[in-house]
């Protein structure tokens, strides 16, 4: 059977009528961009489109609609091949008007809350989010098969991708992000911040509108998780999700057949007739903060009064559609600036501002678009907005100009139109008397630039590229001969038949989690467990080779006798049973460390939240309680530094950690130590070593070039298959290889 494409939305694009006593499916109003998108993907692709029913709409209002099989087998059809999610109205109603209105719409749009609460109805919103997101992972689970591609898409199901990830490690999972996304500082303000980060990051590709949205996203990861992240993607659980970039059109086929219709034509020579002689300015908004209608309304007013030539030859046709959630201060403040505009600038025979508040019919709407002088769009902050679109498909007689917000997220994809800032009314006003006097030579220059790019940019062309994107960037792995990940039964084998066996370790990040403070990587005791019954076993010889200083290791296995410890990347040693340790570094001159101390003084006192960790040895700068991005910035000038000051004339090297740099000397490196160990307990006929940064490939190195067979030595990374690394194997966290010697220990 041919692989689907699971594409899944909030809602179906049909919604449920009762008529008489059927049940007959129609079109669901709103998202035509989107539906349209996912529509043109099924000339080519199985597609199965998962979302909510909504209710049930009857003469008498709208009913629950019930979860029976004669609903799944209407929905299901193969002309339909809909998978509905069923889900009680109170929760529906939560998830929805709960949490993705009140807590994720507002702050995407940068909107803040203005409310105290107690913090319970946003729980019970919260979980109620939670459960929406499991019902449409169940709905999936359902119809997933191998080889199936998943896409979901917008704010309302941003836990969904790990939900998936985490029952379905292998799957193609694609998310898509309707809205903006806002800057971290905004984003930070959210109480479930980590949460909505994790969930999105189950996806394999994350795509958004516009760079700014995507920027923004990895700022967060970066700032919020403390993740790696480049300007492609985010390093997450050992794997890289990719951030891509894919405006979003409209289908170009479906307005030009409506623009070409007799009934379109027909209205348009009415429109015309009504308002004969005057130049006409079209908005058409929801009635939402967001949708920046009032300050469309004072730049109009604002326009109106620094050129009085205009009055009575301009109008403002203002077209607002009730949002899902009533706003009445809005549409109360709407009606008031319309009045007050029609009250100080019109007459018996001449109105400004014709507003209109209601759902319009789509040939009123492409007629208005295509009698216009100017299309006037100014949210304050929006995902797409591709009225824009519309308007531009809708001008190829009037050739009309388009003055659209800079906070839209089309702005940086229409080069042809106007750009304003809403909150500048002076400013706006000034557009609208550009606009209105362009030359006929400019606004066809104008309009050809725009129609290029609206004819391109489709919306089957948006659904494809993602599409193809996501299914190139799943398959890459493949191609670039990943680390595999460590055989755990392989493992177990060789350990049990082995008489001889050498375990070597890296300690932070290997056998405990990186923590943002060193002091605080304490061992975890179930780790302390396993290690303290292989030390017991006299077959084995267990070796932990760290960065950290004497005192650090001590402190944490110092209890452990039959440990052996090696400090400082091999500079101390101290071996199985005994109680000292050796200075490897006795004959070494290490005068040079005050010349480093200065250079690391000098960008501590730069970078706020850096520190230095002197050692007897070797010294390191951390900056993993700066900020992200300048602390990057700050380590890659001070390696700059060092590279020409120090390393040319001193016996030195610099080492580039995990948010961090050492110098140490050159002589002396966790390579060493290995084949020392190695050289130390002939016969070895088993070795299993693990680390997770740049000084532990030494050791991977040193057991590469050893007379070890391949099937008795097991190097093992800790973190992505795709990592570079000269290991054979990998885990993706410390806890599994922590659960490796735990089996281990069982069996010794």
């Amino acid at each position: 059977m041919a692989s689907k494409l699971i594409t899944t939305t909030h809602h179906l694009p049909v919604e449920l009528h009762l008529e008489g006593d059927r049940h007959v499916l129609h079109p669901r109003k709103g998202h035509s961009a989107l539906y349209s998108g996912i529509k043109s993907l099924k000339t080519t692709e199985n597609v199965v489109h998962v979302g909510c029913l909504g209710s049930l709409v009857t003469e008498n209002g709208l009913e629950p609609i019930p979860n029976t099989d004669e609903m799944l087998a209407l929905f299901s059809t193969t002309a339909n091949a809909f998978q509905p999610v069923f889900v009680d109205h109170d929760t529906a109603a939560s998830h929805y008007e709960g949490y993705c209105k009140t807590d994720l719409w507002p702050l995407f749009h940068y909107v803040l809350w203005d409310s105290a609460v107690d913090g319970t109805a946003e729980k019970n919103h919260w979980n109620d989010y939670v459960a929406v997101n499991q019902a449409f992972a169940d709905a999936i689970m359902d119809i997933y098969s191998a080889g199936d591609t998943i896409w979901i898409h917008d704010y309302h199901l941003l836990l969904l991708p790990s939900m998936l990830r985490n029952t379905l490690p292998n799957a193609t999972i694609g998310l898509f992000l309707h809205t903006p996304f806002p800057s971290s500082e905004i984003f930070r303000c959210l109480p479930k911040r980590q949460e909505i980060l994790q969930g999105m990051l189950g996806a394999n590709m994350i795509g958004f509108q516009t760079y700014s949205y995507a920027r923004h996203f990895i700022s967060s990861c970066t700032r919020v998780l403390g993740l790696e992240s480049s300007p492609k993607g985010v390093d997450y659980k050992g794997f890289q999700v990719a951030i891509e970039i894919f405006p979003i059109g409209i289908d170009v086929d479906r307005v030009e057949s409506r623009r070409k219709s007799q009934i379109v034509k027909d209205k348009i020579a009415s429109i015309m007739e009504l308002y004969a002689g005057k130049k006409i300015i079209i908005g058409r908004d929801k009635v939402d903060h967001i949708k920046g209608v009032q300050h469309k309304l004072l730049a109009y007013e604002k326009f109106l009064m620094l050129y009085p030539e205009w009055h009575n030859k301009v109008v403002l046709i203002q077209v607002t559609t009730p949002p899902q959630r009533e706003s009445p201060k809005l549409e109360s403040k709407v009606g008031e600036l319309v009045s007050r505009i029609n009250g100080n600038f019109g007459s018996l025979e001449f109105v400004p501002v014709h507003h209109y508040h209601h759902h319009l019919d789509v040939d009123d709407y492409v007629s208005l678009l295509s009698v216009a002088n100017v299309g006037l769009m100014t949210s304050v902050r929006d995902g797409m907005n591709t009225t824009s679109h519309e308007f531009v498909i809708c001008q190829q007689e009037n050739r009309g100009a388009l003055i659209l917000s800079e906070f839209a997220g089309t702005a940086g994809s229409l080069g042809g139109a106007m750009l304003v800032n809403p909150w500048d009314y002076s400013g706006v006003a000034h557009a609208i008397n550009d606009a209105l006097t362009l030359s006929p030579e400019e606004k066809s220059n104008r309009h050809e630039q725009l129609y290029n790019y609206v004819i391109l940019r489709t919306a089957s062309f948006w659904a494809r590229s993602f599409v193809k994107e996501l299914r190139n960037w799943a398959r890459i792995p493949d191609q670039m001969n990943p680390t595999p990940y460590l055989d755990f039964g392989t493992v177990k084998s060789q350990f049990t038949s082995a008489q001889k066996r050498l375990f070597l370790f890296d300690y932070d990040g290997t056998l405990t989690p990186i923590v943002k403070t060193p002091s605080a990587a304490h061992p975890p005791p179930e780790m302390l467990k396993a290690l303290e019954v292989l030390c017991n076993d006299p077959r084995n010889y267990v070796f932990i080779i760290s960065g950290r200083d004497q005192g650090a290791l001590d402190k944490w296995l110092g209890h452990m006798s039959g440990l052996g410890l090696s400090a400082e990347h091999g500079c101390f040693i101290k071996y199985p049973g005994e109680s000292n340790w050796h200075n490897l570094t006795e004959q070494i001159d290490l005068s040079w460390k005050n010349e480093v101390t200065e250079i690391f003084s000098y960008y501590t006192e730069r970078t706020q939240g850096s520190f230095i960790e002197h050692k007897k040895s070797s010294i390191t700068w951390h900056y993993r309680l700066a900020d992200p991005d300048y602390g990057i910035f700050q380590a890659k000038e001070c390696q700059n530094h060092l590279e020409n000051a120090i390393l040319s004339k001193l016996p030195v090297e610099v080492l580039i950690g995990k948010k961090n740099l050492e110098v140490r000397p050159i002589s002396i490196n966790k390579g060493e130590i290995v084949k020392s160990l190695l050289n130390s307990q002939p016969g070895t006929d088993f070795v299993l070593c693990a680390g997770d940064d740049k000084t532990d490939e030494d050791m991977f190195k040193a057991l590469a070039r050893s007379n070890m067979p391949e099937d008795d030595c097991f190097t093992v990374t800790i973190g992505s298959a795709t990592k570079k690394t000269k290991a054979s194997w990998h885990v993706v966290k410390p806890e599994e290889l922590i659960d490796l010697l735990a089996v281990l220990a069982e069996a010794s």
